[in-house]
């Protein structure tokens, strides 16, 4: 790929837009980058220094972003395919870059003593990049014959390449810092494909060639992380350094498409109701409903199908704990972040080198005798069910996430194996919320609560559970029903009752709803939606009498 020198005079610049032109100003690689594109077929890129989510029902997306200094992502369509391309722009787009980099790699064996000494295995890029400069001789400078002559382009993309490769996680680095990527799954050979909060599906630039490349790329990614793949041992789980979740299934025994990895990205801060409501989640009732429900200790689980939101709904949630509860959280994976002062954050261990393993089944044991008000448990799979159901008995609230599209296939899987929960047991739950990723009347898809449901009873005789919808979600209109006004038996009968209403006038909690609801609505408007901040206003108005 030659280079086209910058012209401010060329017919390419002055056909960019402003913010373009001021980029590749500021930024060779990205002239380089967009001389090379083929405008002829698909049109002038437009930059936009943010997304929003009304760009998503853009029939032609032809977008650059920015979501680091220097870095930027463009994303443009692929007539050959549904999925759109995304590309990234980064300081090593320079031809003679993989070259360079090829002979710094074999000079630095000359640094191992400096490494060493400065202790590189806690990471420290200022320690690469000095011996970078010590390597690496700009033309035109300083002389020193022992050094790898490079343009001030090419050393500024070594510096990034060195960081980006030895530091961070390689190739998918810039998707890692892309805050709008939710999922990034490489399947085997070929692109990677990234789920992209606005744009959905969307197929990567970035691609392993050969098996050999792919797989050199997974060990090295796995030993990053502490968790190394074996053949022995060809499946890890684990947590990478900014807290997302990767999972690694290691060559072509188990995969017959050799090596894979997907990683679930981690939110540095979380999603509040007040986000969810913003994106069409749920509704302002819902959350008042929510709101009254939790914070009377109901027992909750949060259902639905893979990526349909529910670690990110459970997350929401706990901002409507009462801010003096004590809560003890228990997942396989560190996910859930809780803003209550008083939270125990417990996660399982695997096998170490002594033999030795914790199991969510282990720590939900120990958690209740640490007398939490609420155990929050990241996924229900197996025999921790049934502590569970044992917590909720004794009286200690809980919520969890499970996997079921339906109440009823909860209820099938929670009383089959190997959770077996007693029939008799499941009414211990008060409260599911059904969650869906779902497409939108206006072709776009989204994540909603499709349905909110108060388990009433068993009923031994028929055998059947009986449970009624408070909400359901009309997808037709994309609008929240509130099907179980003046009619929702928990709400009535049981979080009216504690909270001190008469029993002739328990149908007065539906004005509390109400009353919530606006609240939710004054809140954001006021623009009132950060996780932390939204926890700490409700905290305030907990003190002040309100949400009790």
């Amino acid at each position: 790929m030659g280079r086209l020198m910058l012209d401010p005079e060329s017919p390419l610049y002055l056909s960019l837009t402003d913010d373009l032109q001021a980029q590749s100003l500021a930024h060779p690689h990205m002239w380089n980058y967009l001389s090379e594109l083929p405008m002829d077929e698909i049109g002038i890129p437009q930059y936009h220094s943010q997304l929003s989510t009304s760009m998503a029902t853009q029939e032609y997306r032809n977008i650059i972003y920015p979501v680091s200094e220097g870095i930027f992502i463009h994303l443009y369509p692929d007539l050959r395919d549904s999925r759109d391309f995304y590309f990234t722009i980064e300081p090593s787009l320079s031809p003679n870059i993989p070259e360079l980099m090829k002979q710094v790699d074999q000079l630095l064996t000359k640094f191992v003593e400096d490494l060493k000494a400065a202790n590189y295995a806690n990471g420290n890029s200022e320690v690469l990049l000095s011996i970078l400069e010590r390597i690496c001789s700009v033309k035109g400078g300083i002389r020193n014959r022992k050094a790898i002559k490079v343009t001030p382009e090419e050393l500024d993309g070594l510096r990034y390449l060195m960081v980006r490769d030895k530091e961070g996680l390689g190739v998918i680095e810039p998707l890692i810092m892309d805050p709008y990527i939710e999922d990034i799954s490489c399947s085997g050979v070929g692109p990677l494909f990234v789920e992209h909060k606005i744009f959905g599906g969307l197929k990567s630039g970035v691609s392993f060639d050969t098996e050999a490349e792919l797989d050199s790329f997974v060990v090295g990614l796995s030993e990053k992380i502490g968790r190394p793949v074996t053949v022995r041992e060809p499946i890890v789980d684990a947590v990478l350094p900014d807290g997302s979740r990767v999972n690694i299934v290691f060559g072509n025994d188990v995969s017959k498409r050799g090596s894979n990895f997907t990683i679930r990205k981690f939110k540095t801060t979380p999603m509040s109701i007040i986000d969810l409501i913003d994106v069409g989640t749920l509704s302002y009732d819902m959350a008042g409903y929510l709101s009254l429900m939790i914070g009377t200790g109901m027992n909750t689980f949060i259902s639905g199908e893979t990526a349909s939101g529910k670690t990110t709904m459970l997350n929401a949630l706990t901002t409507l704990i009462p801010p003096n509860h004590k809560i003890v959280s228990i997942e396989d994976t560190a996910e859930l972040q809780v803003a209550h002062p008083n939270w125990t954050r417990e996660v399982a261990r695997g096998d170490t080198t002594d033999g030795s393993s914790v199991t969510m089944f282990d720590l939900l044991k120990a958690a209740m005798r640490q007398r939490p008000n609420e155990i929050i448990i990241g996924e229900i799979r197996g025999e921790e069910g049934a502590v569970a159901f044992q917590a909720m008995q004794t009286g200690h609230a809980c919520m969890a996430t499970f996997h079921a599209s339906s109440v009823e296939k909860l209820i099938q899987r929670l009383t089959g194996n190997p959770i077996n929960i007693p029939k008799t047991y499941i009414d211990n739950l008060n409260m599911v919320i059904i969650m869906s990723a779902v497409r939108l009347p206006d072709g776009t898809t989204g994540r909603r609560v499709t349905s909110i449901n108060e388990i009433v009873s068993y009923d031994s005789e028929t055998n059947q559970f009986n449970f009624i919808e408070v909400f359901r979600w009309n997808s037709a209109k994309d609008k929240f029903e509130f099907t179980g006004l003046n009619n929702a038996y928990i709400l009535e009968n049981v979080v009216a009752v504690r909270r001190g209403l008469p029993p002739k006038e328990t149908r007065r909690i539906y004005g509390e709803i109400e009353a919530r609801a606006k609240i939710m609505r004054k809140l954001h408007e006021r623009g009132i939606n950060d996780f932390y901040e939204l926890h700490r206003v409700l905290s305030q108005a907990y003190r002040q009498g309100f949400f009790r």
